[in-house]
Formats: structure tokens, sequence, C-alpha cells
């Protein structure tokens, strides 16, 4: 069988913005007639910010990579770095059997009392249920709430730029997309979470259903967690984001490795009028494809709360259903009892040592 051409595919990106447009766009970052005064400063300021945009200065700061990666010489983000290096040292932290084991409590529900809703959601009363379990077995909970993406000032997950989808040796791990400054592409959230990740032993996540599928925060972070699989650790063996070369490198065989693959976890998806199951299989299906292992059938639920009732009343809802409640007490006590199992060896993951013939 013939090999397919290996060829880079262009034309839909439509150049980069005029002088007009992207002042424009600067400018309404300070559409609060409080930084009129500063009118002159804003000026001097756009003036800079678009030179870095004209230039592509997406990584103003570098250093060499030094020894370790394919090209010690190549000029790499200082920011990227110093997170590979976090990773690095959470990950021989997390390997130690000394280490006390840790959860990460995830809280995948967009709604919290800081902002528009006025309310806390369900999914955080429930994740400190997990919490209060987690910490009662003598473990670590790290909470991770999702919900600040939308009640904290500049914190953000950027969207993933499906690297993956063109080689996967160009999905570099952890991240390299962002931050790119000259985009204005800053703040970005995922390489604090990534190391939440890496530290963590077990993982139980927490999540409402909306519209049938999961919350947009939840969302950007799945979508950017595809790098822990299959992502290149080495960004100078592509010479950062060199198409052809990371293509050639996936073609010349790939191993496609799972940087979380191992960790334990559970599930705890909740709503009110319909899609849970469907949410509650793509999440299940999603930790599995990366590697992770569930902790039994009590460790993945999904349930309704206050089946079709008003949302005005739903938190009564919830304070009424204590099944509920003890389920998600089970989830938590699923995964502790699983973490001891396999610290103490006395749970050996079946596919160990099995040869995947087909990895992507």
């Amino acid at each position: 069988m013939t090999e397919p051409k290996l060829e880079v595919r262009t034309g839909q990106y439509t150049g980069t913005l005029t002088r007009d447009a992207f002042r424009k766009r600067f400018m309404h970052r300070f559409y609060d007639p409080a930084f009129r005064g500063e009118q002159e400063a804003l000026e001097r300021l756009e003036a800079i910010a678009w030179d870095a945009y004209q230039s592509g200065r997406k990584s103003p700061v570098t250093v060499k990579a030094g020894p370790g990666y394919a090209d010690p010489d190549y000029d790499m983000s200082v920011e990227w770095k110093e997170t590979h290096d976090r990773l690095a040292r959470a990950a021989e932290i997390q390997r130690d059997p000394h280490t006390r084991l840790r959860v990460l409590v995830i809280i995948g529900a967009s709604r919290n009392d800081g902002t528009c809703p006025g309310e806390v959601s369900k999914s955080w009363r429930l994740a400190q249920i997990v919490r209060h379990e987690v910490e009662a077995g003598g473990l670590q909970a790290d909470m991770l709430d999702l919900s600040r993406l939308v009640s904290e000032y500049q914190y953000q997950i950027h969207p993933c730029k499906g690297c993956v989808s063109t080689a996967m040796p160009l999905c570099h791990w952890p991240c390299s997309c962002y931050p790119n400054h000259s985009l204005g592409q800053h703040n970005d959230a995922m390489n604090e979470i990534y190391e939440q990740w890496v530290a963590a032993h077990g993982v139980i996540l927490v999540a409402p259903t909306y519209w049938y599928q999961s919350p947009s925060p939840l969302k950007l972070m799945i979508d950017r967690m595809v790098c822990a699989d299959g992502g290149n650790p080495d960004p100078t063996s592509t010479a950062g984001k060199n198409v052809m070369k990371a293509k050639k490198i996936e073609m010349d065989g790939w191993p496609y490795p799972k940087h979380l693959a191992g960790r334990t976890y559970g599930l705890a998806v909740h709503g009110d009028v319909a899609g849970i199951e469907g949410q509650r299989r793509a999440l299940s299906d999603w930790l599995d494809w990366m590697g992770l292992v569930d902790a039994g059938s009590w460790s993945v639920l999904d349930r309704y709360i206050g089946y079709y009732k008003p949302y005005a009343t739903s938190h009564s809802e919830l304070d009424a259903d204590q099944a509920v409640q003890e389920e998600v007490r089970n989830v938590a006590r699923a995964v502790i009892r699983s973490l001891r199992l396999r610290r103490a060896g006395e749970l050996p993951q079946p596919d160990d040592g099995l040869h995947d013939p087909r990895p992507k």
C-alpha cells in the first residue's frame, strides 16, 4: 500500500486585522470612562501591542532549551519551560509511594454566587460532600472550581486549536499554544490545572448537564486535556509549530504517550429534566480513553435532582434528597477504597502489560 503524500493544506485563514480594526478591539478593553484620563498612555500601549501583533511575538521571553531536548539551542518560551518543569516535579512526587494520596475534586458547573446567578451551584454543594469524605478518609482533597472562569478577573481557559488533527507531535505536553502574547491570549488557567491533574492519584468530577452536554468551562478544560493523551513533551523536536516536521515524526512512528494513565476516577453527573445518561457516558468514555480507571460501578453516578420541578426550588430538592447525597458519598468512598488498594498492591490494573496494536 502506498503511503499518503505528506502535504500542508492552507487557505482558510483570512489574514491579520487592519490597523483600524486592531485599534478598535484594543481600545474596547478600556471602554470604562474612568480610563479616559490616560488616553495618551493607552495610545502608546496600543502602538506597542500593534507592533507585537504584526511581528507575531507569541513568546517574547525565551531561554535556551538546554540538555534533555532534541535541540538544546532552541529558543524556548520561559513560561512553557517553567510549566514543564513544575509538571515533572509534580509527577515525581505523585509516583513516590510515601506521598499522601491526593484526590482532585472538579466542579464542572458554570454558576456561582459571585456573578449573575447570585446562588451557589448544586455541583459545588455535591463537591463539598465529596471533599468531606476524602478528607475524613485521610486523603488530601484538591479543589478545582471551573466556575471561576465566570467570576474571576482574567481567569480563562482558551480554546484548543486542534493541533493534534494536523499531527500528534504538534500537540505539546503541556500545551504550548498559550500564552500567545501577540494575540492577547494570556492568563490561561490550564498550566495550573495541568499541574493539579498530574499531582493527583485520583480525580472525582462533579458536573451538571447543560443542554445534554457539559457546561462550557468543563468542555474547554476537556478539549485542552488532549495533550495529556499522546502529546509531545519536547517542542524542540518540531521546532515549535513546524507542521511538516510534526507530520514526519508522526509518520515515522509516534508512541502516543498517555501522561495521566493509571489514575483512579469517580464521576457524579446530575440534571433536572434530560440528558444525564449521555453526558455521564461521554465523560466516562473520555476518562477511560485517557487511561484513567474507574473505581467500580458505584464510582460512576448520574441522577436527576428535582425532576421537572421549578428551578427556583432546586436547592430545596437537593436538601430533601438524602439518597443522592449518600450516593455521592459512595462515589468518593469507592475512589478512596480503590486508591488504598492500589497503593497496597492489592488491586492490579487488568490491562497492565498489554500492547495496544492501534494507538492514537
